[in-house]
């Protein structure tokens, strides 16, 4: 009997400290972020970082601890129209999980110095990957609704108050 999932356990490796107190004109992703931030990992989770600083780029997934609610349908910050939430990158989602491909700067005991938080103060982390240019590069991929806007404007874009 295949029973509906409604929930998983995720367990919180370390925080995310950024200079991000609210949503407010922060960056909408993280390649359009120079900020640097700080993820800090729990000690008992430290011996996981061994050799992550010989990437350049790594994955952090993290929980939008501030998002109360969510919304299936949102207009996102690059078009007029509306759009399924799973069609963007809203934080407005059921499962409230950001991800950002973010430049490693350097690594330090249990915390990562990294350059393009476009996350909150305090998002607790829920996972880090290690960005490998073979298998996460997709020179063929389409990109939906966002083909045809301009790329330098997509680099532009802050946030506003539409997902608080």
């Amino acid at each position: 009997m295949n029973k509906l999932l409604k929930s998983v356990d995720l367990t919180v490796i370390g925080t995310i400290h950024s200079e991000h107190n609210n949503i407010e004109n922060m960056p909408i992703q993280s390649m359009a972020a120079s900020d640097v931030g700080v993820a800090e990992i729990y000690p008992q989770f430290m011996d996981g970082l061994l050799d992550l600083d010989g990437f350049s780029h790594a994955v952090l997934l993290y929980n939008f601890h501030k998002q109360k609610d969510y919304k299936l349908r949102v207009k996102p910050f690059m078009d007029e129209k509306e759009h399924g939430v799973f069609a963007t990158r809203s934080p407005k989602r059921p499962a409230a999980i950001g991800m950002s491909i973010v430049r490693l700067l350097k690594i330090q005991e249990n915390k990562i110095f990294f350059q393009g938080a476009d996350m909150l103060d305090g998002s607790p982390l829920i996972d880090i990957k290690p960005f490998f240019r073979t298998f996460d590069n997709r020179p063929d991929a389409v990109s939906g609704w966002l083909e045809g806007k301009d790329e330098n404007d997509l680099k532009k874009v802050r946030s506003d108050a539409r997902f608080r």
